[in-house]
């Protein structure tokens, strides 16, 4: 809490002649120094009212005394200035007023003030020190003009010089630490590592201070491989104090995420198992959190409380979206899945805590695999409070990396199809928003994974390992619904909407070619395309042959010779006109090398139907101009489906058209396209 401002107040007693004069008065603003920018970047990670203080903070050095007078000064002088800039406008009102000759005006009085100010801080421990050292540190960070690298060095080398025996000082003063931030962003590496020396056995007060642990963030920024190991080692033990504390859970948090190895992380995270491996730094390594719990049925008890203490704790002071806690809760969590009878009890408690604030866990992998568990270990009414917790995040949660995951578990696991929809889908999936997640790598997952389920071509190994677990575990405990019934449920359900969103987007044309010159874009729409709805009339009859319509309007017509045709222009587009020429109708058999019909397989628009409306098209507009390059991809495809059909006169048709184009075929002999044609003749 900033200190109260104890500028002097100044009041007029003088009877004026005549009616009083009002005077304007001003607010008193504490003036914020430009921070540096690297700084000032760091510095506003962390709200002031993020975390509470921790109740066991210890008192105020006199470090932090002087701190708090260092600010009170600036208060009084800020409050100075205010004054002054009115001393113009008293002065004429005493001018007609009944003036003591004795006494002072209050400029004189402010000058005083200012000069006593200047003293007192003088005064202090190491203060001409600091004087003298913000001097050159004015001129080290100035950009107008920017000091040479010669320049700064020796700038450096001369605050160094004063500060070296007292930067246990100026660290814990917020103007002076920034001296030192900005000394070890410029200085050489050995300079770095003799600053860090210097403070060693201080990185704990570092961490807890409101100004210093920006420093403590800056050496391990700037600092080699071995400062940040002397301060990891240093800090090992009070990491679970720290991470209660309000200052040090974000120094924690930034040595996990930014400034740790492997290994290391391991160890900070086996610090949250209990006392032993706190002061044993090597005690369990190599081990799993299930190895130690399995160990013994006491270690078991202690590693859960310990675990679920520092969880508590940080979640109800809000540090809950820190990684490194969700690493915690990772290591909770699976000790909780390994045997979900015996932790019932354990686990409905670990979702009462964390279910009204699942957003804040989705956006880490460790996060994202917290709450992925802890859905498929839900009961129907706490899905329901995850889904209500969730629901208003759906658009961040969707684009996310992990978060996406998360999202495609609860459409695995989750029964109530219905809360699903109105939550998501309906949300989501709107003309506004569509056209961008199908054109995005990690938004458009969920979407696929209802069309097409854990298909291997967008779902890798590994990925699809993941969510088989979360399944398991699901169906282990409340899920009952048939998979393939929820996902039937969910694209009877979701395809109108996407329809009818696309289509209300590509009314803009503009919309619409973007989607298609998009390859994950164009891929997707070939995907819903094939996509079958059974006996949706809606679908099959009205908004299926509008989108396919689209797209041969803007990938097949027109003058295919031109440079700026859709086939000229964006080639992958073949694959998507080959899709929809197949369909789920043709399959391709590696034996035969022959496309076989499956009549079962038919969808309305597409296979045959979008065959014959591709090659009544190039008959009409001169075969000619179909013989190279993508177009005769094109055409390949087209007869390749023509010929699997048992009714061949379209393809008798296009066939004999072909024929008279042999000797044209046969002078692009080193075009791809023109040689498969030759060659089918």
């Amino acid at each position: 809490m900033a200190p109260v401002a104890k500028g002097t107040k100044r009041t007029n007693n003088s009877k004026s002649v005549g009616e009083p004069v009002p005077k304007k008065t001003k607010s008193s603003k504490k003036a914020e120094p430009e921070p540096e920018s690297e700084s000032e970047l760091e510095q506003d990670l962390v709200s002031d009212d993020s975390v509470e203080l921790s109740a066991s903070s210890d008192s105020a050095s006199d470090s932090e005394k002087d701190e708090l007078d260092d600010d009170d000064d600036e208060d009084e002088l800020d409050e100075l200035d205010e004054q002054d800039e009115n001393d113009d406008d008293d002065d004429d009102d005493e001018k007609s007023s009944i003036v003591d000759p004795n006494k002072k005006t209050s400029k004189e009085q402010h000058i005083e003030q200012r000069k006593s100010l200047e003293e007192r801080k003088l005064k202090r421990k190491s203060g001409v020190q600091v004087q003298q050292i913000k001097s050159l540190w004015e001129r080290l960070r100035s950009t107008t003009p920017k000091p040479t690298a010669d320049v700064r060095e020796k700038l450096c080398a001369e605050i160094w010089e004063l500060s070296k025996d007292v930067v246990s000082d100026l660290v814990m003063k917020h103007d002076a630490s920034r001296v030192v931030q900005t000394l070890v962003k410029f200085s050489s590496k050995e300079r770095r590592e003799a600053i860090t020396n210097s403070m060693k056995g201080q990185f704990y007060v570092l961490a807890t201070s409101s100004y210093g642990k920006y420093l403590l963030i800056k050496l391990l920024h700037y600092g080699s491989k071995d400062s940040k190991a002397l301060i990891l080692n240093e800090l090992h033990g009070k990491l679970r104090k720290l991470m209660r504390h309000r200052e040090g859970a974000h120094v924690v948090e930034d040595l996990y995420v930014l400034y740790s190895t492997a290994d290391q992380r391991q160890q900070m995270i086996r610090e949250f198992w209990g006392a032993e491996y706190a002061v044993f730094k090597d005690s369990g390594k190599g081990k799993t959190v299930l190895d130690i719990v399995n160990e013994l049925s006491e270690k078991r008890q202690l590693v859960m409380s310990n675990l679920y203490g520092t969880i508590n704790a940080s979640v109800e002071k809000g540090s809950t979206g820190f990684q490194i806690l969700h690493a915690a809760m990772r290591e909770y969590t699976t000790v909780l899945a390994d045997d979900i009878e015996r932790n019932d009890k354990q686990i409905r408690e670990f979702i009462e805590l964390l279910a009204p604030q699942f957003a804040e866990l989705v956006h880490t992998t460790e996060g994202a695999e917290v709450a992925s568990t802890l859905i498929a270990l839900a009961n129907a009414k706490e899905r329901k409070q995850i889904v209500k917790s969730l629901k208003q995040h759906g658009a961040e949660l969707i684009k996310n990396e992990n978060g996406n995951t998360v999202l495609i578990t609860l459409f695995m696991t989750i029964d109530d199809t219905v809360l699903l929809h109105k939550s998501f889908c309906v949300e989501l999936f709107t003309a506004d928003s569509l056209p961008n997640l199908i054109q995005e790598k990690f938004s458009r997952r969920p979407l696929l994974y209802i069309l097409k389920g854990l298909d291997g071509k967008y779902f890798s190994p590994l990925l699809k390992k993941d969510y088989l677990k979360y399944e398991k575990l699901a169906y282990s405990k409340t899920t009952k619904k048939p998979q393939d019934q929820r996902r039937k449920e969910l694209v009877s359900k979701a395809l109108p909407i996407i329809y009818k969103s696309i289509l209300e987007s590509a009314a803009d044309k503009p919309n619409i070619l973007n989607m298609l010159s998009s390859n994950i874009g164009a891929q997707f729409l070939t995907e819903l395309i094939i996509t079958p709805s059974d006996d949706d009339k809606e679908v099959n009859e009205d908004l299926r042959p509008q989108l396919v319509q689209l797209i041969f309007e803007n990938s097949i017509e027109g003058d295919v010779l031109e440079d700026y045709h859709f086939l000229n222009k964006v080639p992958f587009i073949t694959r998507s006109i080959k899709a929809l020429l197949q369909g789920n109708e043709y399959k391709f058999d590696s034996e035969s090398k022959r496309l076989n019909r499956i009549p079962e397989g038919k969808i309305p628009s597409i296979g045959t139907d979008f065959a014959v409306k591709v090659a009544n098209h190039i008959l009409e507009n001169q075969v000619s101009n179909w013989l190279q390059g993508q177009p005769a991809f094109v055409v390949v495809f087209t007869v390749e489906v023509l010929q699997a059909l048992e009714e061949q006169k379209t393809y008798q048709k296009l066939i004999k058209a072909l024929a008279k184009e042999k000797k044209t075929l046969s002078k692009n002999k080193d075009d791809k396209g023109s040689q498969l044609l030759l060659k089918g003749l």
